[in-house]
């Protein structure tokens, strides 16, 4: 059965695109006219899903994250559920808050109701546990993180690339002393992204004819909340030889951060920050925060597409979708002799 994942890859465009060519979206004339030509060539039809989602017990599906006060979950739950109106699927939202055995209710809750699938932002790569719902055949999308020998589809950040992207950048810009600000040990984000970092300063010792790792004590892990990277940049700060910039590998972190700077009376960007993830007022704050942004609302649209395939039936192999992330380049990194203009 061709879904609309597979028109969407055939026509080169998203699969919001061709929803959008199907239910009266704004679609430039050139890209809808491919759409229909595609789809019609590949025997697509748009009502087949919604068809086959009629037949199912249930027509609500569990989206499991981690902290809907952070703007990247925000924007991936409204990518899930404007997905999900496409073949009228409701959507139920649960905060797991990082907590496992919280995650885990909710799954056994989502088993009980009989929901047509669940998609999850798994609380710990080594601790979540799925196999309920392979022992019940309900359909799993894992989004953003993917627990470690889960059998599921799965939509991901290529989080090692922005990690090096970050590090590469702040480099560049003539920081030498850089410190990273991980997230929770064991969360498989907080592990990509500390390992771009890792391998683009090993490359950087190499090249200076040093060697050897980052220093360890230039590393620190939060918990992917603002106190979380209160409390880390404050360690950072208080060292013999501080570093002159920092890598935050998410965006509340980097709130807290950015407090600890401004107590210790200290301004980008001659002290750099860089933010995993972008928030709504990155460029409204001075200076302008540099970020790598995510496909945050790409994401739960994907990981949303999936899950209706599987809900309808679909005997495809597991698939795995690696979206980029681009690096957005402001102020708050414009290197160690430059003052913010105020």
């Amino acid at each position: 059965m061709t879904t609309i994942n597979d028109v969407a890859r055939a026509a080169g465009v998203s699969p919001a695109t061709v929803s959008r060519v199907f239910n009266g979206g704004r679609v430039t004339a050139e890209r809808a006219e491919r759409v229909r030509k595609t789809a019609a060539e590949m025997g697509f039809a748009p009502n087949r899903v919604a068809r086959s989602l009629r037949k199912q017990r249930a027509s609500v599906i569990g989206l499991i994250i981690p902290d809907i006060e952070n703007p990247f979950f925000t924007s991936l739950a409204r990518g899930v559920e404007d997905a999900a109106q496409q073949t009228n699927l409701s959507v139920v939202l649960c905060n797991s808050d990082e907590d496992v055995d919280k995650e885990r209710r909710y799954l056994e809750i989502a088993a009980a109701e009989q929901m047509a699938g669940v998609i999850v932002a798994a609380a710990s790569r080594n601790r979540t546990d799925l196999s309920l719902m392979a022992n019940r055949k309900m359909p799993v999308v894992a989004v953003d993180r993917r627990p470690r020998g889960a059998s599921v589809d799965a939509v991901m950040v290529d989080n090692q690339h922005g990690g090096e992207e970050a590090t590469a950048h702040l480099l560049r810009s003539g920081y030498r002393r850089i410190a990273c600000i991980a997230g929770p040990e064991g969360a498989s984000t907080s592990e990509e992204r500390l390992a771009g970092y890792r391998s683009v300063v090993r490359d950087h010792l190499r090249e200076e004819g040093v060697g050897g790792e980052p220093p360890r004590e230039y590393v620190r892990h939060g918990d992917f909340r603002v106190e979380g990277g209160r409390a880390a940049m404050a360690e950072l700060l208080a060292l013999p030889e501080p570093p002159d910039a920092v890598f935050v590998a998410n965006n509340l972190m980097t709130v807290g951060a950015l407090q600890a700077l401004r107590e210790a009376g200290i301004e980008p960007p001659a002290f750099g920050v860089l933010s995993f993830g972008d928030v709504p007022w990155a460029s409204l704050v001075r200076p302008p925060l540099s970020t790598v942004q995510l496909p945050s609302y790409d994401l739960g649209w994907t990981a949303a597409g999936l899950l209706q395939d599987r809900i309808a039936g679909t005997d495809k192999p597991l698939q795995t979708v690696v979206l980029r992330t681009a690096l957005q380049v402001r102020e708050s990194t414009s290197g160690p002799g430059q003052r913010s203009a105020l």
